[in-house]
């Protein structure tokens, strides 16, 4: 059996191929919608991939199975309360693929979507998607109400509990994904580890589960309603070649380059988003308006391709116009401050302590005297955050924070950005 995982380490997402070398064919399984990873592990394996299966309708990022469709004549298989409004063959629970002769048995597991689906291989592995992570079980309140998920995710996951322990767990989503709470960034599991140490798998009663499961604290991205309908609407093609321009013209600029350059010279009112920095796509889907015209300064057009790919990955296909390299008027500073600097300014009231992190962080610990807005708030709601004193912005280690200091420079705000380190730093008396 060939059997292949891909792991989008920047949004947390895993996709799989799975086939038999020997019959030369293969499937590939919640493709991402950069699919060139896919073909070049099937040229290498030397087979062919005949069909795309789909989990569920994703939420949080795009899928590729278009891409496969248009661009390689592919079938898309996904159950049929996904409601697709393309051609498609429905799964069934129970079915059995073949492909070669390797046997994908088809499990439905509501929860996280109605439609949701697992892929089993009888006697080694389940492809788990947005049900069972290791170590956590997916959110259940992206397409239905909280509670309604939640049960129907409390029953599928007793099922997939009931197969045999050395069945191997190879879900949808590891850590860095917005579509559970605590899960491991380990890629891949067992059924008897999940059952010995899966705090989901252990609660056994259905209304304690509900009370858990609906309770998440994770913010609910902005793209997830755009990303269903392009992955539930018609195949959605490759996209546009990204094209270099000489000036950015009227537009929001994203400065995806390092921090560093960022804070030594920017154009006007850019944001900081620096593609090397983690969850890029996610941030990039809570702080970038859909539809507002996007140019990216890049340091190269790598570094622009990669942001490109990013962006499309949450759904944002129709962006950006294209990108920078090196424009004129790249000159705006943005100052930073050190963690003992802060402390000094504090104690002599001279800034507002902006803590960018979400809630529940800021609820575990705080520089006393700071306010909390979550980064993902500030381009709405950040230019009422000072109240005439310049603002420094905090959070775990600094990639928030500079972000959201250039948010609020961006809004007028005199802002500045503890960059390296953050709350955990903060000197206890």
């Amino acid at each position: 059996m060939l059997f292949r995982q891909f792991v989008d380490g920047d949004l947390g997402c895993a996709s799989y191929l799975v086939g038999d070398e020997q019959a030369g064919v293969a499937v590939v399984v919640d493709p991402a919608y950069a699919i060139e990873p896919y073909l070049e592990a099937a040229a290498e394996a030397d087979v062919r991939i005949v069909r795309v299966l789909e989990t569920h309708t994703h939420a949080d990022h795009v899928s590729g199975h278009g891409r496969f469709a248009l661009e390689h004549g592919l079938p898309v298989a996904v159950h049929p309360l996904a409601e697709p409004e393309f051609p498609f063959e429905p799964l069934a629970d129970g079915q059995e693929l073949l492909v070669g002769s390797v046997a994908i048995r088809v499990l439905h597991t509501p929860g996280h979507r109605p439609e949701h689906c697992s892929f089993l291989v009888p006697g080694r592995l389940v492809l788990t998607g947005d049900s069972l992570f290791v170590g956590d079980a997916a959110r259940p309140d992206l397409a239905v109400a909280a509670r309604e998920g939640a049960e129907g995710l409390f029953h599928s996951l007793r099922r997939l509990g009931e197969l045999p322990d050395p069945v191997a767990v190879y879900p949808g989503h590891v850590a860095g994904s917005l579509c559970g709470s605590s899960m491991s960034s380990d890629p891949s599991s067992t059924i008897g580890a999940e059952r010995r140490s899966n705090r989901m798998l252990a609660i056994a009663e259905l209304q304690a589960f509900v009370a858990a499961s609906a309770g998440i604290a994770a913010p609910r991205p902005p793209t997830v309603e755009r990303c269903v309908a392009l992955n539930r609407g018609p195949f959605l093609g490759a996209p546009a070649p990204l094209e270099r321009l000489e000036e950015p013209g009227e537009a929001t600029i994203l400065d995806v380059r390092p921090f560093a350059a960022f804070a030594a010279g920017h154009l006007p009112g850019a944001i900081a988003l620096p593609v090397d920095g983690s969850s890029f796509a996610t941030k990039a889907g809570f702080v970038v308006d859909p539809d507002e015209r996007l140019v990216l300064h890049a340091s190269s057009p790598g570094e622009a391709e990669l942001s490109a790919r990013g962006l499309h990955a949450v759904g944002l296909v129709e962006q950006p116009a294209g990108y920078v390299v090196e424009p004129a008027g790249a000159t705006e500073p943005l100052a930073t401050v050190t963690v003992d600097a802060l402390a000094r300014l504090v104690e002599v009231d001279a800034v507002t302590v902006l803590d960018v992190r979400e809630p529940d962080e800021y609820e575990a610990a705080a520089i006393p005297g700071s306010r909390n807005l979550p980064y993902r708030l500030v381009r709405r709601e950040g230019a009422g955050a000072t109240d005439g004193k310049p603002v420094v912005t905090v959070c775990e280690s600094g990639p928030r924070a500079a972000l959201a200091a250039s948010l609020l420079a961006r809004a007028g705000v005199d802002a500045r950005a503890v960059v390296d380190g953050g709350v955990p730093d903060w000197p206890r008396s």
